[in-house]
């Protein structure tokens, strides 16, 4: 008979967000962010959803010198830019185990169109919110 062995998996399971942490941690995030990354969006959204934070950003867009109307219904260069500006970049989704400082991240692939799974920039499977964002600010490079 073969024996069941618990595995540990750092991308499945978690606990819920308790909702007296969820301000404490959306603001340590746009704080770093504040900090670290001043003028790289317009806008950072935190937000929680059971076991998941969700950390998106809003940049700047950017829109070709040569734009052409045409191939956007006929709208102009500045409403071309200001729809763009509604849309977030995703960073990443953070996993929560019930430690405010060791959560598990994926990132957004925009190549697959989904969140994938990765280790923060430390080297391991855990790091804080902080971290979180540091490993994801590529996407504000653009």
């Amino acid at each position: 008979m073969s024996k069941k062995v618990w595995v540990y998996d750092p991308q499945s399971g978690g606990v819920r967000i308790p909702d007296k942490i969820k301000p404490i941690i959306r603001e340590r995030i746009l704080s770093h962010a504040k900090e670290n990354y001043s003028g790289k969006y317009n806008r950072i959204d935190v937000r929680f959803r059971s076991k998941f934070c969700y950390i998106d950003a809003y940049i700047e867009p950017y829109v070709s010198p040569d734009y052409d109307p045409e191939l956007f219904g006929g709208k102009s260069r500045e409403e071309r830019t200001e729809e763009l500006r509604k849309f977030p970049t995703h960073l990443c989704r953070l996993r929560y185990f019930g430690d405010d400082n060791k959560w598990t991240m994926t990132y957004y692939s925009y190549g697959q169109m989904n969140y994938e799974p990765c280790y923060f920039d430390n080297g391991t499977w855990h790091g804080t919110p902080e971290e979180a964002f540091d490993s994801s600010s590529m996407y504000l490079d653009g």
